[in-house]
């Protein structure tokens, strides 16, 4: 070993000896804090999983600075400004991107043999070093401020991990290779429309007949699932709120709130965050917008940010733009253990993190997934907003937990879901070119054998008020479940193995029938006729009595979906919908074209998102207003 090599070896040496005192200690010796200041961080530490220098930084005992120079004097290492001199672009091949985010650090120059890492923990630096192996001796820590870090990782790596976001998701789950297959997909529906053109000439009655019997195949699937979900919300007793739990260490949590294009919404949106209980220096909420959308760029940089909001720039990496793949790749820069999604018009319950953070300390290892119940703050700017408003209250209130109680697969929501960060890793994060992301991450979840809650916590947003935007997002919902379906339905076989007889079934429901429901609408209203005193094909073919028989099915569905409604909205916050409630038949009717766009899309742009307008609603409900947690 040369002198050269020796020198560093001592140096090295010295960095990794971290001294016996500890980070308090030296503050309290620089005169950086007093002894109440830091018997106060300590008394915090105890049940918060975080530094101490974090702590004292949060309640404004210290400046960040401060921290960082008692570090680099504890580990006996010198300090760096990586803005005043940035890593050359070259240095992203010193270390690679895993371990540079798995420990926080970032390759910074190279001198002599030896690489200089920037570290702002460097206490983990010696792990670090045992997982390089041999060339280890030549690396060599410096104190950064981990803002500077991330930034820096952005700079020398964000390409590379912009293209991995697109395809974490493993081949045999995700929808990425549809974009290779639009010639096939066209000849496909070319030909099937020729054959139910054909059948229809050929045989119009009959072939109105079968149609007409799968509608009302899905129609009895459906409505046994409401139903079921009815009868259970009924005779549900009601559960205890959720109580904070006091005897561990709080751990940290970082919420993504995917922005595009937004003009308004970051103000409301600080606002509303601003609200939450959650102790502020465990909470981080990342605002993750594309690196193109100058406007939300814009929208920002004329905002204050507090201190635990941060933003993350996704680059440019090919054609595709999508919320999940913004996902993936801003889940890369977290510091949380627990990982939540918000949307950007969203208002969380003031207790929510709280909630969550005490039901993932008490449930099973296997429950990785919660999911809040999502409501509507604008409910009184339109009919269209009303209907929503009431769809949703069925759905969140009554139906979604009758399926967690059948034990069927959760189809999540797009918003207040939080999951255990490492099985989120594992299973890929989401699947960066289907649509209705979070749906098919529900079905991932339970066909690795993991676990979704429904959360007693109430989010509430802002519901489509307008016909043409409504249309528009629920064509791209209705296209993702499709999507999803056709993805995990590639080998029946399989997904019969992994989800069980009973929950296979609950997903043909769930996925298509639904859809099939709103695609075959115009067939179930056809059975009207026969109140008008008009012949059904379906006579000629089957018989009056079975006519009538299906139109009193058709009819007594109506009567479950309007009982359904009311049941839904009978609570204080919710009432004034009652009256709208029987309208609910004419507001679905949008379904249908929404449905036929989809089918459109699915064949042509499956991977086209069409982004629904934010800040679009003038009334906003009061709190009072607001319906209480089930």
């Amino acid at each position: 070993m040369n002198d050269l090599q020796l020198r560093l070896s001592k140096e090295i040496a010295q960095a990794s000896a971290v001294t016996h005192r500890p980070i308090g200690r030296l503050l309290l010796d620089q005169g950086k804090i007093q002894q109440q200041d830091l018997q106060h961080a300590l008394e915090l530490q105890r049940n918060i999983d975080a530094p101490l220098g974090d702590i004292m930084v949060s309640e404004g005992l210290v400046d960040k600075q401060d921290i960082l120079s008692a570090l680099a004097a504890q580990a006996q290492i010198e300090g760096a400004d990586l803005e005043l001199r940035p890593p050359a672009v070259e240095m992203a091949k010193a270390l690679p991107v895993e371990l540079c985010l798995r420990f926080g650090v970032v390759p910074w120059r190279q001198e002599s043999g030896a690489l200089y890492v920037a570290t702002s923990n460097p206490a983990d630096f010696a792990q670090l070093r045992s997982i390089c192996g041999p060339r280890a001796v030549q690396l060599f820590p410096v104190i950064v401020d981990d803002t500077q870090i991330r930034a820096q990782q952005k700079r020398l790596y964000g390409t590379q991990l912009a293209h991995q976001a697109a395809t974490k998701v493993p081949i045999g789950e995700s929808c990425r290779n549809w974009g290779q297959r639009n010639g096939q997909r066209s000849a496909w529906a070319f030909g099937v429309l020729a054959v139910f053109a054909l059948a229809f000439f050929l045989s119009p009655f009959w072939s109105m007949t079968v149609l007409s019997l799968w509608a009302v195949v899905t129609l009895i699937m459906t409505s046994a699932l409401k139903a079921a979900a009815l009868i259970g919300h009924i005779r549900a007793k009601p559960t205890d709120p959720i109580q904070p739990i006091s005897d561990f260490r709080m751990p940290r949590v970082s919420v993504l709130v995917p922005l595009l294009k937004e003009r308004e919404i970051a103000s409301q949106l600080i606002a509303r965050l601003s609200a939450l209980t959650y102790p502020k220096f465990l909470l981080e909420v990342v605002l993750v917008l594309e690196e193109s959308d100058t406007l939300t760029r814009e929208t920002i940089a004329h905002t204050d940010l507090p201190d635990w909001m941060s933003v993350i720039e996704v680059p440019e990496a090919g054609e595709l733009t999508t919320k999940p793949r913004a996902l993936n790749y801003a889940l890369n820069f977290c510091k949380g253990s627990i990982i939540g999604v918000w949307d950007a018009e969203d208002w969380p319950e003031a207790d929510q993190i709280e909630k969550v953070v005490s039901r993932f300390h008490s449930a099973p290892s296997e429950t990785v997934c919660l999911q809040g119940i999502l409501d509507y703050y604008n409910s009184r700017t339109s009919w269209l907003a009303r209907c929503f408003t009431i769809e949703y209250a069925m759905w969140w209130r009554i139906i979604m937990p009758g399926i967690a109680r059948l034990g069927l697969v959760v189809p999540l929501g797009g918003t207040t879901l939080f999951f255990r960060r490492k099985a989120l890793e594992e299973l890929g994060g989401w699947d960066a070119h289907n649509v209705t992301e979070d749906a098919d991450l529900g079905v991932r979840l339970a066909r690795h054998g993991y676990k979704t809650e429904l959360l007693p916590t109430v989010t509430r947003e802002e519901a489509t008020s307008r016909p043409w935007p409504w249309v528009r997002q629920r064509s791209r919902w209705l296209k993702g479940f499709l999507i999803t379906y056709c993805v995990h339905m590639r080998s029946p076989r399989a997904l019969m193995r992994d989800l069980g007889l009973w929950r296979f079934l609950g997903l043909q429901t769930i996925f298509l029938a639904a859809v099939s429901q709103f695609a075959m609408a115009p067939f179930l209203w056809s059975f009207w006729m026969t109140l008008a005193g008009l012949t059904h094909p379906v006579a000629h073919t089957l018989g009056e009595p079975v006519v009538w028989a299906l139109a009193t099915l058709f009819l007594a569905t109506e009567i479950l979906s309007l009982i359904l409604g009311i049941t839904a909205v009978s609570k204080p916050g919710h009432r004034h919908l009652i009256p709208f409630v029987p309208t609910m038949m004419v507001y679905f009717t949008l379904g249908t074209l929404a449905a036929y766009k989809a089918l459109w899309e699915l064949v042509r742009q499956p991977f086209y998102w069409d982004k629904t307008q934010h800040g679009i609603s003038s009334h906003i409900d009061q709190p009072s207003e607001q319906p209480p947690t089930p």
